[in-house]
């Protein structure tokens, strides 16, 4: 029996709005995997994942303690570290693991990170500047991605590929350095810039004071504009609708979910708190949907998509590399440059790769 397909934009003859949205959530051809799945992992787990941080931010795992063969750490810092840089290695299994993705830019993924390394390990400056980009960076990236899984969740809806994409792209940015800029990590953000005075760049160097300042100011009108573009962001989609425009349930919860967490974990909380918060569901995502789209791919390559095992083992090599880079990442502390420097090549590829890899106007995902 084929299932019905429902446009809560027109709530259906005898049901309410919200009835529909609840159909339009429980329809399996509208998830990216299937909607219990979808809810825990997609659109569900930022919450979830604030909930639990908030939770054990009271027990002994947020205390500094004793960490075997780690610096003194809180173990939930530690555990936000390891995951966080786990999920930037996992981007390889995409740009080098898949032969289709990898012929498509070749010179991206060979001569570009060689490049990359040895221009961070050689010129101080590079370093500098690029450390504090990623910074800023990681902000835009992360509201990427939560862009890019509300336009699969419109794919999946039937909508044109282009069909609101820039109010997309604005309101997720808003939605996470809104909350950065008005809230309490604005200062742990650019405090980042006191690295320019490792070579002699006093003027940058001396931008965090400037905005301490000015922080009454830019909470206000950050505050403004952010309240001004989820006007626009409404009317914008109100007018789509009215074109035909099928709204998604998914990418509306997906929306709300990561605009309360992030409003919550950066606006009133200490940095380390936040960013435990927001990178794990980060990375639980990231990881989601990269084994949903190069799984079968893995399992093929190893030879496991014939073995009795095939349901789990390669789901456990998957994480393993990712889990390997990440302990290692956290753990390791070796005073050299070249050192930091592939920590660094490693997360500005991740950004740069994750921008261009994954497309659903182009039909990479």
């Amino acid at each position: 029996m084929a299932i019905a397909e429902p446009d809560f934009t027109k709530a259906q003859s005898g049901q309410s709005w919200f009835g529909t949205f609840m159909i339009e959530l429980k329809n399996p051809a509208r998830a990216i995997y299937s909607p219990l799945f979808d809810a825990l992992i997609f659109f569900g787990s930022p919450l979830l994942c604030l909930l639990l941080v908030l939770g054990l931010a009271q027990t002994p795992l947020w205390e500094i303690q004793e960490i075997p063969f780690h610096e003194d750490d809180a173990i939930l810092n530690t555990f936000g570290g390891v995951l966080t840089a786990s999920h930037l290695f996992a981007v390889f299994y995409r740009s080098h693991g898949n032969a289709q993705v990898f012929w498509r830019w070749p010179l991206r993924f060979t001569l570009v990170p060689v490049v990359l390394f040895f221009s961070l390990g050689l010129m101080p400056w590079f370093m500098v500047v690029m450390s504090v980009t990623a910074t800023f960076w990681d902000v835009y990236h992360s509201s990427m991605q939560t862009f890019g899984l509300g336009r699969i969740y419109d794919m999946k809806a039937g909508n044109p590929p282009n069909a609101g994409r820039l109010l997309d792209s604005w309101i997720n940015l808003v939605f996470y350095a809104g909350p950065i800029a008005a809230g309490a990590a604005l200062m742990d953000h650019v405090e980042d810039f006191g690295e320019f005075n490792d070579i002699g760049w006093a003027a940058l160097a001396a931008f965090p004071q400037t905005v301490e300042g000015v922080a009454g100011i830019i909470r206000f009108w950050v505050i403004a504009a952010s309240l001004v573009m989820v006007g626009i962001y409404v009317y914008g989609y109100w007018r789509l609708a009215r074109q035909g425009y099928k709204i998604s349930a998914h990418k509306v919860m997906l929306l709300a979910s990561t605009a309360i967490t992030s409003i919550i974990a950066w606006g009133f909380n200490p940095f380390f708190i936040a960013f435990v918060v927001m990178n794990a569901f980060h990375a639980i995502q990231y990881f989601a949907i990269v084994w949903l789209k190069e799984g079968k791919n893995l399992r093929q390559r190893t030879g496991l998509d014939k073995s009795r095992h095939k349901k789990w083992l390669p789901f456990v090599l998957f994480l393993l590399p990712p889990i390997a880079y990440g302990i290692v990442q956290e753990y390791i502390e070796v005073p050299s440059n070249w050192l930091y420097a592939f920590v660094l090549t490693v997360v500005i590829l991740h950004f740069w790769y994750d921008g261009f890899i994954w497309s659903v106007r182009k039909k990479h995902v």
